[in-house]
């Protein structure tokens, strides 16, 4: 079987996998979120924590509860790092110094899994266990959490309550996260992935040599890394490190795994706003933007004109050899379109129209599907830009799912849209024209460029990827970048609560002849449109001057 034939039967299958799965996953978890029933080990987990569960909470207070668990989730992995050597199966490793520290802290909790270290060499199995992995639990099911209430939003009307933030957080790691990542852990165990506690291991090598393998709970953490939309790796390869992702058919469950819920969610959507069209049209666009983006960085690395990739036939260099172009090009596709910033291949070797389709697809802001939660959540505020739209040019007031948009709604979605670039830019810029960021470039010129810019637009988009050419282990980097992975998630947050809020409170406008249909290709078509020139009016003058400069020239 060639290339391009085991490359077709891959994005063939995951998209009938996906096809099939995502009507019984998404009714189950709009189940999930409208069960007014409480599992018995959700209710312990309530009175240990002294919560409500029946208490409906205001945008505000929904706001506050996040902010503050997540306040407490920086702090306590901070500190769990800082010690980590006086604690078990530390593996003599002794902690990050409070920089670094304090950016993988904030990093895991952002859901962005930023690494400036080397996993293995860096952090015990007992960090990675009881610090990253949890992360990986909880700050996907604050995601998800944001999501489901923007969707109660859309639901509710005459009300200014949007659900509780404790209750849709222990039922998403109860319900959903926690089954998902237990049989799929199973699967990669099965499928050659590590999961041990074993420490360092000296090898004899091929060559004669001596090297030292760590093992540890690799599958355990892989399995959350991808069901969550994570990408932080148990080892400094990500998954390409054969520990985590040894052959093409782990490779293959860990690429649905990132898609499943991100696939799934706009169907729960649906079903919750009681109009599943809905939910079709959403993941119509999102299904869209995965294909044409699995397709271009395919046929960039397949068909690049340089010497050495017309001689091996492709742009090989940086992919591992068990996976080849198509595997490596769905995947990262699919890592730059879901936030997760998992890599099987080294980005920053991609051609420049490959790396730079992996970087747009970032600067869409991951809504295609887009991270757990964030995505959908993401997609609706563009959606409700888009009716706008469609209002201005035929005349009439705007509205979404029987929900009126006016200057209210508009400037949070405005301020929501607008938030993200500012945080890329000013600190691409930052780090372009300051002496000391630059010295971390091992680039010059356009590449350098990309390289920064890829840096602030997965660090703001919460996506974790990098283009590793770029030395961020710096106070500089850890510090802006800390600063921006907080801002990037937790205040559209804030914003896409403050519009969940406002839409419950409103009466219901009644369907007429005038109402814009938000379900058919019409709005689909409209939408896909809306999101191509937010970013093309935004970022096409970085991207000129960083991959299409290198990539045309």
């Amino acid at each position: 079987m060639n290339e391009v034939t085991a490359g077709l039967l891959v994005v063939a299958s995951l998209a009938v996998a996906l096809a099939v799965l995502h009507r019984p996953m998404g009714a189950w978890m709009a189940r999930v979120y409208t069960d007014p029933g409480h599992w018995r080990l959700e209710r312990l987990v309530y009175r240990l924590g002294g919560i409500d569960p029946q208490a409906d909470q205001r945008w505000p207070v929904y706001a506050r509860s996040l902010l503050a668990f997540s306040a407490v989730s920086v702090l306590a992995l901070y500190g769990l790092i800082r010690v980590q050597a006086r604690l078990p199966l530390a593996l003599r490793l002794t902690g990050p110094d409070p920089a670094l520290a304090w950016n993988t802290a904030v990093s895991f909790v952002t859901n962005t899994n930023w690494q400036n270290y080397s996993g293995e060499s860096t952090l015990g199995h007992l960090a990675q266990m009881a610090g990253l992995a949890v992360q990986n639990f909880v700050s996907a099911a604050v995601g998800i959490a944001v999501a489901v209430a923007l969707v109660r939003g859309f639901a509710r009307a005459g009300t200014d309550r949007i659900g509780n933030f404790w209750v849709d957080l222990v039922r998403s790691c109860v319900r959903i996260l926690l089954p998902i990542a237990a049989v799929g852990a199973v699967i990669l165990i099965a499928g050659g992935v590590v999961q041990n506690l074993h420490g360092l291991t000296e090898v004899s090598t091929l060559a004669g040599g001596q090297q030292v393998v760590p093992g540890g709970p690799v599958a355990s953490q892989e399995v959350i890394k991808e069901l969550g939309t994570n990408g932080g790796g148990f080892f400094n390869a990500n998954s390409s490190h054969p520990f985590e992702n040894p052959t093409a058919l782990t490779n293959w469950f860990e690429i649905l795994l990132l898609l499943l819920i991100p696939f799934s969610l706009p169907r729960a959507f649906g079903l919750m706003v009681d109009d599943v069209r809905q939910g079709y049209a959403i993941v119509a666009v999102m299904a869209l933007f995965w294909v044409v983006s699995v397709a271009a960085l395919w046929t960039a690395e397949a068909s690049t004109r340089s010497d050495a990739a017309l001689a091996a036939g492709a742009a090989l260099e940086g992919k591992e050899v068990r996976f080849g172009i198509s595997n490596s090009a769905v995947f990262a596709a699919s890592t730059t379109l879901t936030s997760t910033g998992a890599v099987n291949s080294f980005h920053d070797s991609y051609t420049p129209l490959g790396g730079g389709m992996a970087l747009g697809n970032i600067l869409t802001g991951e809504v295609a599907p887009g991270g757990v939660g964030s995505g959908l959540y993401g997609m609706l505020v563009l959606a409700v830009i888009s009716v706008f739209v469609a209002g201005l040019m035929v005349g009439r007031t705007p509205e979404y799912l029987r929900h009126k948009i006016g200057p209210p709604q508009m400037v949070l979605a405005s301020l929501y849209i607008l938030l993200t670039p500012s945080l890329v830019l000013i600190g691409a810029a930052a780090s372009s024209v300051l002496p000391g960021p630059l010295a971390a470039r091992t680039n010059e010129g356009p590449h350098g460029l990309t390289e920064i810019l890829y840096a602030y637009a997965s660090m703001a988009n919460n996506n974790g990827s990098a283009f590793a050419g770029l030395g961020t282990n710096t106070l500089w980097y850890n510090a802006t970048g800390g600063t921006v992975m907080l801002l990037g998630r937790f205040l559209p947050m804030v914003l896409v609560l403050a519009l969940a809020g406002g839409l419950a409170r409103q009466p219901r406008i009644p369907v007429t002849e005038g109402t814009l249909p938000t379900h058919g290709p019409l709005f689909v078509g409209l939408l896909t449109a809306v999101i191509v020139l937010l970013v093309a009016l935004t970022y096409v003058p970085a991207l000129a001057l960083g991959p299409l400069a290198e990539g045309l020239r």
